[in-house]
């Protein structure tokens, strides 16, 4: 029977004995059994039951014995067993429980209050101390902690049910609003808070989107001989309204080939069989090219870089995802490199897809696990099959994304070695708005000693670059941009930072340096959710929607704006991004070294006042000294920001190299590095990608040159600036020229500084 049910009347037997009195009942409060009585202390009690052939007599007889042992239960002499008492022993005989005395009431409510969930071991001690049975404890224990539920839920009722009311109030009164609101030029209806800088971005959006939509159905008449008629969104006539910037799946999930991903489902049951003969075909392509050398790869002119023989390979690979699709290109690159990690651990973060997109956030923006065909055998990811879709970025917004709908294959191939290949399914269904085409791409693991894996990687893709920004056409035409080199270059950096993760050597002596355990991992568990945050806002990703502010060329400035809301990592209000990109003559290993540094950050930082940045604690996490997490403070002479420090991770390697940081407070810091949870610190990033341009110089030796000869740089400036605090309100024109300044002003030091520098 529940706690708390009420035994039914027809079951129940008289309880009135013949003086009057009611059996089973008193003033004592505390029964752990019984009906309940209006001078009750106890919410619900435990059930009982009885039979229906109770008599009247061993009724009274039951309330007599019950009322000499409350009498008797604070002595410590007990008697024999009586006679009656050897009825007990009697098989349809309950056994009767005793209310509790005064004592033994206040007793338990102490311990309940310092432990509501006494182990065995002590409801026997608390029961030998007051004179109870176990089985009597753990049933006042029970219903205590059932009283205490109901009351707190009937608080929670209570506290929802006002809040609802209010709610109610609100919306009526919204709509109330909205059914009376005119325009005060013309005196029709209007949207409320329409602003002009959102009908612009509105018209620009529409006319893009409608040339969007003739150009997909132009493709689709040449390909399939008849129009695309699946994006009626798109094609509908657009009503004039105040446009939602913030949400990341808002109108920027509706723009271009976006539409690519999201028209996507799992594969149909009859397309499975050929997945998996595709997939096999596939892994047999990546290990043979992983292993071979010449003539299927040949060395390039600096000796830095593998290229492709196309004609090798179409002889060695006839079959393949057939021809390359007119008016794509083809990229095709080979790396190897031993990471500090094991072949096991490698393995687990590609096969899942949110550790391979966090490890990997620089280069991925965007994945998703569509279906699992087969989850592996013997226990591991040995034959897992898996269905995907992700978005691949450069970090800028002048760079498209690149879309992929692809399987995942992997495999054991041989004792300590494995394989993981991708290879695009564009074959099995077809879209006519496909940029992007994986050949087999992927990555070779052989196990090392002492935990150390050795990675070829293979990057093989067919695509068309056609909308890549001319800035930036060298280095994606080079390959760099999205080649194996940056995939393997992220790989080894980010084991780098794994492994100082779990370093427990800590060297005591530098200063500043963290030696708490906990505090370095909630520290490093921070930056990198900083990190995340700002690769995903700083690209071309069809999830964002980018408005260009100038029309100055290269140097454009584009804006999007998000809300935030009940986001613990995120001050709650509208948040505008804004980035621009340019070129720099100057090596990318200056520019990194110059962000990073401390001592220059006067020199751009225009928030800082002009004050002198000191670095309070720092984590190295790589072997290159710039891989590091640094906690600054501001010595500004503005004393309302004495309580704020910076939180700042930089991080290089010789594809890319990072500077982020984001204002943090001192006391949610002090909790972090004690250990304490870093879910809860809000972060707004703001910082700078550096890549190289492309030329010969750039993409040899990178970022590890020293010389300041290694060609110039493409800087990437983002900013986040939480305008208004309220979720609900709507962006001005005045914040707006308020970023657009700042991030024109800050560009413009950086490019004073740096050219005073090579000058």
């Amino acid at each position: 029977m529940p706690a708390g049910v009420m035994v039914p009347t027809r079951n129940m037997p008289s309880m009135i004995s013949g003086n009057g009195n009611v059996g089973g009942f008193g003033t004592i409060s505390g029964l752990t059994l019984g009906q309940p009585n209006n001078n009750m202390m106890e919410g619900q009690l435990h059930p009982f039951e009885m039979t229906q052939n109770t008599s009247e007599s061993e009724i009274a007889r039951m309330r007599d014995e019950e009322f000499d042992s409350a009498l008797k239960s604070g002595s410590e002499n007990h008697e024999g067993v009586s006679g009656d008492d050897d009825q007990d022993t009697r098989p349809n005989k309950k056994k009767r429980y005793h209310r509790h005395t005064q004592h033994q009431i206040q007793e338990m409510e102490a311990f309940f209050k310092e432990c509501p969930h006494p182990d065995d071991k002590q409801r026997k001690e608390l029961g030998r101390v007051l004179g109870l049975e176990p089985l009597q404890v753990k049933f006042w224990f029970q219903n205590k902690r059932t009283q205490m539920k109901t009351q707190h839920e009937r608080q929670e009722n209570s506290q929802l049910r006002a809040e609802n009311e209010k709610l109610r109030a609100d919306n009526m009164r919204y709509r109330e609003a909205l059914s009376t609101a005119s325009c005060p030029n013309c005196g029709g209806p209007t949207a409320v808070g329409q602003m002009s800088f959102d009908e612009h971005h509105l018209r620009l959006e529409n006319a893009r989107l409608r040339e969007e939509i003739d150009r997909i159905s132009a493709i689709a008449a040449k390909y399939v001989g008849k129009p695309v008629v699946s994006y009626p969104l798109l094609s509908s006539p657009m009503t004039p309204r105040p446009l939602d910037f913030g949400s990341q799946t808002g109108s920027g999930e509706m723009y271009g080939a976006g539409e690519l991903l999201r028209s996507i489902n799992a594969p149909a049951e009859a397309d499975k069989p050929m997945i998996i003969e595709l997939a096999v075909a596939a892994m047999e392509e990546l290990v043979k090219m992983a292993q071979v050398g010449e003539p299927l790869w040949m060395t390039s002119l600096d000796g830095s870089t593998s290229v492709l023989n196309e004609e090798e390979y179409i002889r060695t690979f006839p079959r393949g995802i057939g021809p390359k699709p007119t008016g794509f290109k083809g990229e095709a690159s080979k790396e190897t490199c031993v990471v500090i990690m094991n072949h096991i651990s490698l393995v687990e973060i590609l096969m899942d897809v949110h550790q391979w997109s966090t490890v990997f956030s620089a280069i991925v923006s965007k994945a998703s696990t569509l279906d699992v065909l087969s989850t592996g055998i013997a226990g591991n990811y040995n034959g897992a099959l898996q269905v995907m879709t992700a978005e691949f970025q450069v970090p800028s917004p002048l760079v498209p994304t690149r879309e992929s709908y692809y399987v995942r294959y992997c495999k054991h191939d041989a004792e300590g070695t494995w394989a993981v290949v991708d290879v695009s399914l564009d074959n099995i269904r077809p879209n006519p708005a496909m940029r992007c085409r994986r050949r087999p791409s992927g990555c070779l693991i052989q196990e090392m000693p002492n935990g150390y894996s050795k990675v070829t990687w293979i990057e093989h893709v067919e695509i068309d670059d056609r909308g890549v920004h001319n800035l930036y056409k060298q280095l994606v035409s080079s390959g760099h941009a999205f080649g194996a080199k940056r995939w393997i270059a992220t790989l080894d950096r980010q084991c780098e930072r794994l492994a100082s993760l779990m370093a427990t050597n800590i060297p005591t002596g530098d200063a500043g340096v963290i030696t708490n355990q906990d505090g370095r991992k909630s520290m490093l568990k921070l930056a990198e959710r900083m990190v995340i945050s700002f690769c995903a806002g700083v690209g071309a990703s069809t999830a964002h929607t980018w408005t260009t502010l100038s029309g100055t060329g290269a140097d454009d400035v584009r804006v999007m704006t998000r809300k935030s809301v009940d986001d613990p990592g995120r001050p709650p209000g509208i948040v505008l991004s804004a980035a621009t990109s340019f070129w720099l003559p100057v090596s990318p290993k200056r520019v990194f070294d110059f962000l990073r540094d401390e001592n220059s950050r006067n020199e751009w930082d225009i928030l800082s006042n002009g004050g002198v940045a000191q670095e309070m604690a720092h984590i190295a996490n790589g072997r290159d000294t710039g891989n590091c997490v640094s906690l600054l403070r501001v010595n500004s002479a503005n004393s309302s920001q004495t309580n704020m420090l910076i939180l700042q991770e930089s991080c290089t390697d010789p594809t890319a190299s990072f500077v982020i940081y984001a204002p943090v407070d001192i006391v949610a810091m002090n909790v972090v590095l004690n250990g304490g949870d870093p879910d809860y610190v809000a972060l707004l990033p703001s910082g700078f990608a550096i890549l190289p341009d492309g030329s010969s110089g750039s993409t040899g030796s990178g970022m590890a040159d020293a010389g300041g000869s290694s060609g110039g740089s493409l800087l990437t400036v983002a900013f986040q600036i939480l305008v208004d605090s309220v979720p609900t309100a709507k962006l001005s024109l005045g914040s707006v020229a308020t970023v657009n300044n700042l991030i024109a002003c800050t560009v413009e030091r950086i490019k004073a500084s740096l050219s005073c520098e090579n000058a």
